[in-house]
């Protein structure tokens, strides 16, 4: 029992001294302890300066000044981070080996620096199993110990986040961050609450990773997140590994898709109505270690459009390439013409009453990516035009992008053909299409306001269009066309009461065939090949219909059919003036011409006839006035200015005769 007391007393008595010797090292002795452990663990050089505290109550800790842990090898952009002020908590069973267990963490006004290498190497690998400290893989180097700690709880305030990606050239700052992490077992689940500021505005990401352990191994495990801005909010359900790998279900909802994306330091597009200005989103998304994305059972809210499908995207390259199948049903995108009439109704920039809208159009996301996406929908509200089952395929390929129409239902007919649009070197729209059975009254008051030709239209057309605005790209129209029509009606002018009186207000033309070809250029359709049939006769047109500047000057001719009762009479008919309100009157002047040509050349004739009779009359009583008052008589076929003259010689030579006698 004495040597067992005695035995006690020597284990209390070391137990006091080591206690002691712990309490009496200096605080910047134990910072160095401490730094020398952390390098041992993680494979970079820490150190730790000025004022170094130790406490021992109510946890062990230590509280330093400035703190480095230096960069990978490979890396010269200086120390991976660096803090002003660092406070550590550990249990004090830390003191004696074992697992490290962190019972607190205050970083403050940290910097970080992630960087990821051009052969992939990135610097935040570090104490993870089969990795080398400097986070590139060392078949010849031992491996290195799991980094194994926990983290009752970590704030870190005002830090700084750079990452460099010196493969891609890409760099991305965010100052300011805040964050609250708890992580209470090593193989448990950590809750995070951060505070990001990329734009100024303050953008939360919070949720919870499972098997924490796991994850820094380079597994995959449980993740749950949400990003909330001004804006909207965007969660994550899912699993996720640093590889990186992720898998699960996003949801987005954002109120101001434009808001969102610049509280994220993202340049915000002017996003047209339709087009997501409001966004709903829901979607599972699969993304992997070779950067290829694929969205599947997605469904997308845009304003009030609602569209399905999926999506493959490939981002290991210079720029993206997608792949996306997209289904409608009733698509709005009315908002767009909406737009448009918005910003022309400003200043002199469009409106019917000063032409197409001037506003530059910014065709630069034509270079962003490359793909394709299939488009189906049950009917497409354009404002202006009304399109009904569309079957489209949209193909992107170095800022050329193509609209192939595999099936176009409009104006109780089809369209087919393809539209493009091209910024290779400057903005250009182009198209070849063919319609058929259009109803001609219902296009035609959609596109240029015109609703007095009512008929079903077969047509071709080629046009290409350059500049930077619609007003631009209408004044530079040029290609070719035909149309042709069926029975059809021509509201506002009777030419058959025309032809009879001349009377050209009113009434309603019937007539069996129209067709016509047609040129453009500069922004002006040329045609002079016009033909249609009426009952009883038949009319030609040719003019210019201004496609830039809304405005028409068209002469058509009808004219009587062979056959009938009365002589056939030809009164043209002039359409001149903007598209908005074109005057249609009688051409009386070219009705002459037509119709009167013999009658006025042979009045022209009788006109000149007698004016040279009268021209002579009255020559002849001048002659005899000069006659008379000169007294001098002409000769047969003599004028009088030669009589005077001769006259004028033989009195000279009468007065030189009297000088000799």
């Amino acid at each position: 029992m004495r040597w067992l007391l005695r035995l006690v007393g020597l284990v209390v008595v070391l137990a006091l001294v080591a206690v002691v010797s712990i309490m009496m090292l200096p605080g910047d002795r134990i910072a160095r302890i401490a730094a020398d452990q952390i390098s041992s663990l993680t494979g970079r050089n820490v150190t730790m300066e000025g004022d170094t505290t130790v406490s021992f109550y109510p946890v062990l800790g230590i509280s330093t000044g400035q703190v480095t842990v230096a960069n990978a090898p490979w890396s010269e952009a200086g120390p991976m981070f660096t803090a002003q002020r660092l406070k550590i908590g550990v249990e004090p069973v830390a003191l004696f080996g074992g697992d490290i267990r962190i019972t607190g963490l205050e970083a403050v006004s940290p910097k970080i620096l992630l960087e990821r290498a051009a052969n992939g190497a990135v610097n935040w690998e570090i104490g993870v199993e089969g990795v080398a400290p400097s986070g590139q893989e060392d078949s010849t180097a031992a491996p290195s110990n799991p980094l194994a700690l926990t983290l009752d709880r970590a704030l870190i305030s005002d830090a700084d986040l750079t990452y460099v990606d010196h493969g891609t050239g890409e760099r991305i700052a965010m100052p300011g961050m805040d964050f609250d992490l708890r992580w209470p077992k090593y193989e448990g689940t950590a809750t995070f609450d951060a505070t990001l500021r990329p734009a100024g505005q303050p953008v939360q990401v919070s949720g919870h990773l499972d098997k924490v352990g796991n994850f820094i191994a380079g597994g995959v495990s449980a993740l749950e997140t949400t990003v909330a801005a001004p804006g909207g909010h965007v969660t994550f359900s899912g699993r996720a590994g640093v590889q990186p790998q992720v898998a699960g279900r996003v949801s987005a909802d954002l109120d101001s898709t434009a808001r969102f994306m610049s509280s994220l330091g993202v340049a915000a597009p002017e996003i047209p109505t339709g087009l997501g200005r409001a966004l709903g989103a829901e979607t599972d998304v699969t993304f992997t270690q070779d950067m290829r994305l694929t969205l599947r059972d997605t469904t997308l809210t845009l304003d009030g459009n609602r569209l399905t499908g999926a999506a493959d995207v490939d981002l290991d390259g210079d720029k993206p390439r997608f792949n996306a199948q997209l289904n409608a049903g009733a698509l709005d995108l009315s908002g767009l013409a909406a737009d448009d009439g918005a910003a022309g109704a400003s200043g002199d920039q469009g409106g019917a009453s000063s032409g197409w809208p001037k506003t530059p159009i910014d065709a630069g996301a034509l270079a962003l990516a490359d793909g394709e996406i299939a488009l189906v929908a049950d009917s497409v509200d354009l404002g202006d035009f009304k399109i009904g089952k569309t079957r489209s395929l949209m193909t992107l390929t170095r800022s050329r992008m193509v609209f192939e129409l595999r099936e176009l239902q409009a104006y109780d007919g089809t369209i087919t053909g393809q539209f493009v649009m091209n910024n290779r070197s400057g903005l250009s729209v182009g198209g070849d299409m063919a319609a058929r059975g259009i109803n001609l009254e219902t296009f035609l008051s959609d596109a240029i306001d015109v609703s007095r030709f009512a008929a079903k239209a077969d047509g071709d057309l080629d046009f290409l269009g350059v500049g930077n605005s619609l007003h631009a790209i209408m004044n530079s129209l040029s290609g070719s066309g035909t149309i042709k029509t069926g029975r059809g009606v021509i509201s506002g002018i009777d030419l058959d009461r025309l032809m009879r009186s001349g009377d050209g207000t009113g009434g309603t033309t019937v007539f069996d065939s129209l067709g016509a070809s047609f040129t453009m250029k500069n922004g002006n359709l040329r045609n002079d090949d016009l033909l249609m049939t009426l009952p009883l006769a038949k009319a030609e047109g040719e003019g210019r219909i201004g496609l830039g500047a809304q405005d028409i000057d068209y002469l058509i001719t009808p004219v009587l059919l062979e056959g009938e009762n009365r002589r056939g009479l030809a009164i043209p008919v002039r359409i001149r003036g903007p598209w908005a309100n074109p005057r249609i009157t009688p051409d009386l002047e070219k009705a002459i011409d037509l119709n009167l040509k013999e009658e006025k050349e042979k009045l022209e004739q009788r006109v000149r006839e007698e004016r040279k009779e009268l021209e002579a009359k009255a020559e002849e009583e001048v002659n005899r006035a000069l006659e008379k008052e000169l007294g001098v008589t002409r000769e047969e076929g003599q004028s009088v200015e030669d009589a005077v003259k001769d006259r004028a010689e033989d009195a000279l030579k009468e007065e030189l005769f009297k000088l000799f006698d």
